[in-house]
């Protein structure tokens, strides 16, 4: 929060927060690259698509979208801590969430990689529980006990 607060400060001429918009967090992020430590190989090069490329090429250093994402989530939730209205929330815009797709897809096809939506999971039956160690339920009675 902190960092994204001091890149505000930085612009010419400087941004406070409450007149932030999703095109300032986009330029954020794009800032956030040249830190960046995953290749992510361009069209041209002769490693795209390649799950584990052979060699070295020029290809530039990126922030991963997974990092992205979680950063996104976390400046989400700061901007509300630090008073921010949840209906004002500019990280929470649609072109975030577009912007973040898309770096998704186009990581996945420079590795590929296809990324596949993860099924959510069935709830188990709350119903069937067991109170026993043995698997039965009940109370004990007194012929489990030794004699």
């Amino acid at each position: 929060w902190n960092t994204f607060c001091q890149y505000l400060r930085n612009q010419q001429p400087p941004v406070h927060i409450s007149q932030c918009g999703s095109n300032h967090i986009l330029d954020f992020l794009q800032y956030l690259d040249q830190f960046g430590k995953t290749k992510v190989h361009v069209h041209g090069c002769v490693f795209f698509g390649q799950v584990e490329p052979a060699g070295q090429c020029n290809c530039p250093l990126k922030q991963a979208w997974g990092s992205l994402d979680a950063l996104i989530g976390r400046l989400r939730a700061a901007f509300e801590e630090n008073g921010g209205l949840p209906e004002r929330n500019p990280f929470a815009g649609g072109g975030i969430r577009v912007f973040l797709k898309e770096v998704r897809d186009s990581q996945a096809k420079a590795r590929g990689v296809p990324y596949k939506k993860r099924k959510k999971r069935k709830k188990r039956n709350p119903m069937k529980s067991h109170d026993g160690e043995d698997g039965t339920t009940g109370t004990s009675s007194s012929s489990n006990l030794p004699s």
